[in-house]
């Protein structure tokens, strides 16, 4: 079961003339002109929620579960010919699957949905390193991580810092970035992973998907939303302090967004940063529409 919920206004403008809109079935602008348009669906902090929440519980009745996921997703496919699908990390622990199975079940469950990257959150290395490997190896997916260096462990060149997605002559970089493991994960799950300042990292993965001719820039991230700690770093900081990035699709603080956040880069230019709660109860979407005229339109945001 899925609902709409509605808002309208202006269509708002990226650099690079890149428009955007959380919209069902937008593939025109005023004058009737089709133009190119890509689908961006993308989920967070799923946690091992495989089934929907019992029809009795108290918060979320009936809500959520991956069969009700793939049915929004494949319906979504059907309409639009370039979607990609990302997640935003925490993709373990929160039921018994985890518990049982070790992460390999949410591994063949997203493969089955037709994932084409993650970044990795912070509950991913609950099984410590060898467990994230061994569930990994049922994935077949990118896990997208700027950020941590896996030199000295079993992960490495099992991650990669960013990936270059082709959708109708739409170039695509992602990149992932993801929180700080020390105090907040045992040294024994990590290991050496080596963590580095996620922004410095930021900007110099934009660097090089510019150079690599992309039309959008998208980070993957596991930092959290926003903090009342204005030096602790988050998706609004990364937001702030950088300069090329167009959508930061966040996770690790379960921050429900009715509507995507837009923040201004270090230049001015607009941000878009949208998370989606937790548990599988929603699924993220947006869509840009890539023309250089000025144009509007309407925007939909679609909740499980």
């Amino acid at each position: 079961m899925w609902t709409k919920r509605k808002f309208l206004g202006d269509t708002l403008y990226l650099s690079g003339g890149v428009i955007v809109a959380t919209q069902l079935g937008y593939t025109t602008l005023l004058g009737g002109k089709k133009e190119r348009k890509l689908t961006i669906l993308h989920t967070n902090d799923t946690h091992s929620h495989i089934d929907p929440f019992p029809v009795d519980d108290s918060k979320y009745p009936g809500r959520g579960g991956v069969s009700h996921r793939a049915n929004l997703i494949n319906n979504i496919r059907l309409q639009e010919e370039n979607v990609l699908l990302l997640d935003a990390g925490d993709i373990f622990q929160g039921t018994p699957y985890f518990n049982k199975y070790g992460g390999v079940l949410e591994m063949k469950v997203m493969k089955a949905l037709g994932y084409d990257a993650s970044t990795m959150g912070n509950h991913d290395f609950d099984g410590g390193m060898e467990g994230f490997k061994t569930a990994q190896e049922y994935a077949d997916f990118s896990f997208l991580c700027a950020n941590y260096d896996f030199s000295n462990t079993v992960l490495t060149g099992l991650t990669k810092p960013h990936h270059i997605f082709n959708k109708g002559g739409i170039k695509i970089g992602v990149f992932g970035v993801g929180v700080e493991l020390d105090g907040l994960v045992p040294k024994i799950k990590y290991e050496d992973t080596e963590y580095i300042d996620p922004i410095a990292i930021a900007q110099e993965q934009v660097e090089q998907l510019q150079k690599a001719k992309c039309d959008l820039i998208v980070c993957l991230s596991h930092l959290g939303y926003a903090y009342d700690n204005a030096l602790k770093v988050s998706d609004y900081k990364l937001a702030q302090e950088t300069k090329g990035i167009h959508l930061i699709i966040g996770g690790h603080t379960h921050t429900f967004l009715s509507e995507p956040t837009v923040l201004k880069n270090s230049e001015g230019d607009n941000v878009l940063v949208n998370q989606v709660g937790w548990a599988g109860l929603n699924l993220g979407r947006i869509d840009f529409v890539f023309e250089k005229g000025k144009n509007k339109g309407e925007g939909q945001l679609i909740e499980i």
